[in-house]
């Protein structure tokens, strides 16, 4: 049985979603143009097709025939899984077993250093909770993290010292051994280094449309999001939430035909994955209060919602011809090694800058974050090294249902397919035993007591 829709956190949508409606904003429209172009096509642009031969809407992958997205929040690629040795670009590991990445922490940071010339060293986060507030990836902290492509500003940045804090197997056994088990893409970037709306209007819509901050407003993208695409080529789809549905972060799809109808409680994701009736496209969100991974949240939470929706996906009927992906709107502010490379601008929109804000345009990507691909079909011991970023969720959905494409960002995007294998029996068929996930029960104190000392003592050096 559904629960009952509720608005809550962050104002998403408090009074927004009621503006929206009463100004009586315009419906976007997915288009359905089919302008000649073929995917690797560097020219392919809005409204292309992935398949230009076949209609638009026609399935072009009937193996699978349910897609699953799940975004956490506010985690790095080295942050997360920086500590899975021989596997995936993560920490490279010195003496003792500690990581060898560093940055200079500088008199201007958000903490000051216990002395001049301090370097701090990538060290363990005390315990599972988080610090309040810091990091965060503001499109400034960004720029200055990002330091011209050395990736040694992140603890001059906003974002301070804690940014160099990283979580291992011990903290995240769920998301390691998902990691370790199924393919995992390890330069899956965020799709703009902002904050976490900008993000999801990506993983929505191809573009953020010049959002840099966690920000509401009635933005209309010109050729709409995925949801009215689904809606307008008859796929189902459902954005499950656990307190608050992601989809509407663009506000004015809740004045749209056919959206609200669609967003229903988490519960509902567990009963349909269970009766084998989940729809082709299903978005399923954390509690973004308390198991999304952000700052201040004890990480288990999220570690052990993301257990339950992948053994919930795994234990489906439908399991056989599903392919789920999860990853991490953003990197929140923590350290990773690789510097983010140039990306496609989405769109003619620039950003729109804060008084002080780094100049740039969306023309390239944030620093990277976990993700991976759950299927069957998933190619064993695999490492994706594509360039991935959210949009490439967008082309997966895109290149199954041949739908036309919404930016130049999700046009160029690569659709994930690297990590699966079509053409042989599929190798999981059967589900792998994964570890159990964490108990957040057994460290719960620490969201009273906090994340402790931070950093921990033998991490500075001169």
């Amino acid at each position: 049985m559904s629960e009952p829709y509720a608005i809550s956190r962050r104002a998403l949508l408090g009074g927004a979603l009621a503006g929206a409606a009463a100004i009586g904003l315009a419906p976007g429209s997915a288009s359905a143009a089919t302008r000649p172009g073929v995917r690797p096509l560097k020219k392919s642009g809005p409204g292309t097709l992935p398949n230009p031969a076949a209609p638009a809407g026609t399935d072009q992958i009937p193996q699978i025939k349910n897609i699953v997205a799940v975004m956490m929040e506010n985690h790095s690629y080295d942050n997360m899984l920086g500590m899975m040795q021989g596997r995936g670009d993560g920490f490279v590991l010195g003496a003792g077993g500690r990581p060898t990445a560093s940055n200079p922490w500088p008199k201007k940071s958000a903490t000051p250093p216990p002395f001049k010339n301090a370097t701090l060293s990538a060290f363990p986060m005390p315990n599972p909770c988080q610090q309040s507030g810091y990091p965060y990836n503001t499109w400034d902290a960004f720029w200055t993290s990002y330091a011209g492509g050395k990736n040694d500003g992140f603890v001059k940045s906003q974002s301070g010292p804690v940014s160099m804090g990283y979580f291992d197997d011990t903290v995240m056994p769920f998301t390691y051994s998902l990691a370790q088990t199924f393919p995992v893409c390890d330069r899956w970037f965020c799709s703009v280094g902002a904050q976490t709306y900008p993000n999801r209007r990506f993983y929505m819509a191809g573009t953020a449309l010049g959002l840099l901050y966690d920000d509401l407003n009635g933005d209309v993208p010109p050729n709409g999001t995925i949801f009215q695409a689904l809606n307008a080529y008859g796929i189902s789809w459902k954005n499950y939430y656990s307190n608050d549905p992601s989809s509407l972060i663009w506000t004015y799809l809740a004045g749209e035909p056919n959206i609200l109808d669609n967003l229903v409680g988490i519960s509902q994701f567990y009963a349909d994955a269970e009766a084998g009736t989940l729809p082709s496209f299903s978005l399923v969100d954390p509690n973004f209060d308390t198991s999304s991974e952000e700052n201040p949240q004890d990480v288990q939470y999220g570690d052990q919602f993301l257990s339950q929706v992948v053994n919930a996906v795994m234990a489906s009927p439908q399991w056989p011809e599903t392919i789920l992906v999860w990853c991490y709107d953003e990197s929140g502010g923590y350290y990773d090694h690789v510097p983010p490379p140039k990306a496609a601008k989405p769109d003619s929109v620039a950003p729109v800058l804060a008084a002080g804000d780094h100049p740039g345009a969306f023309n390239r990507y944030g620093f990277r974050v976990p993700a991976g691909v759950v299927s069957p079909y998933a190619i064993p011991d695999y490492v994706s090294s594509v360039v991935h970023d959210h949009t490439s969720v967008l082309k997966l959905v895109e290149t199954k249902w041949n739908l036309p494409a919404f930016t130049f960002r999700d046009a160029a995007a690569d659709d994930l397919l690297d990590s699966i294998d079509l053409t042989s029996p599929p190798a999981f068929l059967t589900p792998p035993t994964l570890a159990a996930p964490a108990d957040p029960a057994a460290l719960a104190g620490c969201l009273e007591t906090g994340p402790g000392t931070i950093p921990p003592a033998g991490y500075v050096t001169s």
